[in-house]
């Protein structure tokens, strides 16, 4: 798959979005397909909970939806310069992103967790990795998270594209900060040697972004809406079980 594999899922046209960025009722959303199970690749086929939610947010609108795929990293400067409408990637809301992007309301409530080799048991929570090698993925909010602990600078924090899971696997980080829900999903469906190291230390509520542009608040409303009528509806719920086995689009 090439780093911007660009996979249309065709949708009724029946509603305008009233947005010029929403140009011939196609809404271009951005994400990784590197992030199991919220949005991965298999078989050459865009799948995961993530382009499951936002195919129901597109038939909900009546729109086109264009899944364009990049490296994490470089989502954010892509719906800056317009070449996409929103990133649905796991965006938490956090206090510098909320002052630069509109949000829409939290569709997925989580919490940052701690992911160690299988048989680690020196690290049993957030606490034990001082002096430790941790990866993150790069440009995601664990960063920032990890960096903001008292005892940060005492963390060997490293950030990648891709590979996490692989690298704290094979020992050459100690662990790695993703959100309990990836991080159990992993677990359970690939042959990783990992485990659970303690329980969540950041609640985090993830998002879809928007520009603070005029144009840009009038799609988020008209996408807000649409959510709250597949939460209300129950569509999100069970695109959820279907995924996790629980539903974790509710706080």
């Amino acid at each position: 798959m090439t780093s911007r594999l660009l996979v249309a899922a065709v949708l009724s046209v029946a509603l305008s979005l009233g947005s010029a960025q929403a140009q011939d009722d196609v809404l271009r959303v951005g994400m990784s397909g590197s992030y199991f199970p919220f949005t991965f690749v298999e078989q050459d086929t865009l799948k995961g909970f993530e382009v499951d939610v936002m195919r129901a947010l597109g038939e909900e609108l009546g729109v086109e939806v264009d899944f364009v795929t990049a490296n994490f990293s470089g989502l954010f400067g892509m719906l800056e310069s317009g070449r996409i409408d929103t990133i649905a990637n796991q965006i938490t809301i956090t206090e510098e992103r909320a002052a630069k992007y509109l949000f829409t309301e939290p569709y997925v409530y989580d919490g940052a967790q701690v992911v160690v080799r299988a048989g680690n048991e020196e690290i049993e929570g957030v606490e034990d990795l001082k002096g430790r090698r941790v990866a993150v993925n790069l440009g995601s909010n664990y960063e920032q998270l990890l960096r903001e602990l008292p005892y940060a600078d005492e963390i060997d924090i490293r950030t990648y594209d891709s590979n996490i899971e692989q690298d704290t696997a094979l020992g050459r980080v100690d662990a790695f900060v993703m959100d309990r829900v990836s991080a159990t999903q992993v677990i359970q469906e690939r042959s990783l040697p990992l485990q659970l190291a303690g329980e969540p230390f950041s609640t985090i509520r993830n998002a879809l972004p928007f520009r603070d542009t005029e144009a840009d608040r009038a799609l988020r409303d008209r996408v807000d809406e649409a959510l709250a009528t597949l939460r209300e509806n129950g569509t999100l719920a069970s695109i959820a079980e279907r995924w996790f086995g629980t539903d974790i689009t509710r706080p």
